[in-house]
């Protein structure tokens, strides 16, 4: 299957979205099927308005049409709602194309967070932007009961995967910290809720890995914790295996890659009891979750580490692609 991805989140931007999409591609090409990205690299761009640490495609729309023309898709699918996002519909429309889209941010609670704007006027912006998919992928059945609450039409779950031959235990793995050592990996921005994290009251270590906009400021009001920057590849892997309790304090993401990550590498969790990491955790005891993030942090240290990497196991991206090409094949 020829399959087109139109995204304003790609390389070189290094961002969950990204990644997603990146091991979703790598996944499709390995069942075969020949995929293009358009992203935001193909155009000049400028920093985002709204989002400053990310890039936007300015005017994609004067372009775009060659691209996807010259690559001939079979089906088009809009992942994300921006400029290369509306260029890559107003193709479609004019040229009575169908395509899907997908909701992977939850931008009305991102921007409440960041700015205070009411959610009503975003969500409503949003179904104008969506209600012409065939489809609309959402990661969880908890996101697409929010979205249905939105009036949101068309939804379809796509589970995110987990490559759990790469994020796996090392138990040589070691930090020479005081223990418990409680890890987070995230970007360092405002809806990612760190100081809920930070703020904890609890002996042992803190470990931040990320960047962004929000580290200077909070390696100067939380001096004891640990800030390590960005991390990847295996480097990043041992650091989960290394510590005791992986801690998700965002309560806006839809679905949180890194808490696949964390219980791939045999790290229990703990969260907020938010849509993300209860449609992951479910009903498995790899992880806890609870209002008071402390007391989540102390159950899940207890938790058996063989239980957390068992719970991964469900999620693989051989799944999560060909439900992906699925959806795309049976437009309605």
């Amino acid at each position: 299957m020829r399959i087109l991805i139109a995204t304003d989140q790609w390389l070189p931007v290094r961002h969950g979205i990204e990644r997603l999409l990146h091991r979703l591609v790598e996944t499709l090409q390995e069942q075969g099927d020949q995929v293009e990205v358009i992203g935001p690299d193909r155009f000049q761009t400028a920093p985002n308005r709204f989002l400053p640490e990310l890039r936007t495609a300015v005017r994609p729309g004067r372009t775009i049409a060659p691209m996807i023309e010259a690559f001939g898709p079979d089906a088009l699918h809009i992942a994300t709602e921006g400029t290369v996002g509306f260029a890559a519909q107003y193709w479609c429309r004019s040229k009575g194309k169908p395509y899907t889209s997908s909701y992977l941010t939850r931008l009305p609670e991102h921007f409440q967070v960041r700015y205070g704007t009411p959610a009503p006027p975003v969500y409503v912006k949003l179904r104008a932007f969506h209600e012409g998919s065939a489809r609309v992928l959402v990661p969880t059945a908890s996101m697409a009961r929010e979205l249905e609450s939105h009036g949101f039409g068309k939804l379809a779950v796509w589970p995110f995967g987990v490559d759990t031959d790469f994020f796996r235990p090392h138990s040589d793995a070691r930090l020479d910290l005081p223990r418990p050592i409680m890890l987070t990996v995230a970007r360092l921005t405002p809806e990612k809720n760190l100081e809920a994290f930070l703020s904890l009251d609890l002996p042992g270590t803190k470990l931040v890995v990320g960047d962004g906009p929000l580290e200077e400021s909070l390696r100067r009001r939380y001096p004891a914790a640990r800030f390590l920057g960005f991390k990847e590849g295996e480097e990043l892997v041992r650091l989960y295996s290394a510590a005791d309790v992986f801690v998700f304090p965002s309560r806006t993401d839809t679905f949180g890659l890194a808490v696949l990550e964390a219980l791939a590498s045999g790290l229990p969790v703990a969260a907020f009891p938010v849509p993300g990491p209860g449609d992951i955790l479910a009903d498995s005891d790899a992880g806890a979750l609870d209002e008071d993030l402390a007391k989540a942090v102390k159950t899940a240290l207890v938790i058996p580490r063989e239980r957390a990497r068992a719970q991964a196991l469900a999620f693989s991206w051989a799944r999560s692609a060909s439900r992906f090409r699925s959806l795309l094949e049976t437009q309605p």
